[in-house]
């Protein structure tokens, strides 16, 4: 039987409300990012862009999936372009094609990413279906409570930090030209060891996805 996967489906909010030229930044931001994933599960996310607004990218860790929703979400929010993005993990069987072509692509983690985009509630930003544990789509609920309110400056530090094997404090103020003093201001402020606990929580075989 087939490993189960993640199929990350997402749009970007109001995209309409900016220019042709932001929502293209954005979505080189998202690609980038997903670049960023595919190295922590050693095998590429197949990023594609859909529906001018719209995206999809597949985990074959689908415990990465919380961590790779985050990360994207971080690096939107760092890149200060004024739009942030929705995202839907579903978690199941998937069949890709050898090309790679996501458009081709089928089976119920498919199914569940796009239908659970499809019920978001109004402001609901992060969410899980599929395949997974219970109490787990809480974890992602939690996750998209606490994003609403990162900063740029805030999301710039989290980006870094939300790598499975993140650096120290002293190792990203050296990368991002601060002190450690203010990076440690900074993770404290947006709760990261509550956030990091519940990543490793999530990511645990007997509780995770």
């Amino acid at each position: 039987m087939p490993d189960p996967i993640a199929v990350l489906t997402g749009d970007l909010i109001r995209s309409t409300d900016h220019p042709p030229n932001v929502v293209d930044a954005a979505m080189g931001v998202l690609s980038e990012a997903a670049q960023s994933v595919a190295g922590w599960q050693g095998s590429p996310t197949r990023f594609t862009r859909a529906r001018g607004d719209g995206w999809q990218m597949v985990l074959m860790r689908p415990a990465l999936a919380l961590r790779a929703s985050l990360c994207l979400r971080a690096a939107l929010r760092a890149a200060d372009l004024g739009l942030s993005t929705r995202i839907s993990a579903g978690i199941g069987d998937g069949t890709l094609p050898a090309s790679g072509d996501l458009a081709a692509a089928a089976g119920p983690a498919f199914i569940a990413s796009g239908r659970g985009l499809e019920a978001f509630a109004r402001r609901q930003a992060l969410g899980l279906s599929g395949a997974v544990q219970p109490g787990a789509q809480a974890a992602f609920l939690l996750a998209d409570a606490l994003a609403r309110g990162w900063t740029a400056a805030q999301a710039r530090v989290l980006t870094a930090a939300l790598a499975p094997e993140a650096p120290t404090q002293d190792e990203l103020a050296h990368a991002l030209g601060q002190t450690q003093q203010n990076v440690q201001k900074t993770l404290r402020a947006v709760h990261a060891d509550s956030l990091l606990a519940a990543l490793e929580a999530f990511e645990a075989p007997e509780t995770g996805a």
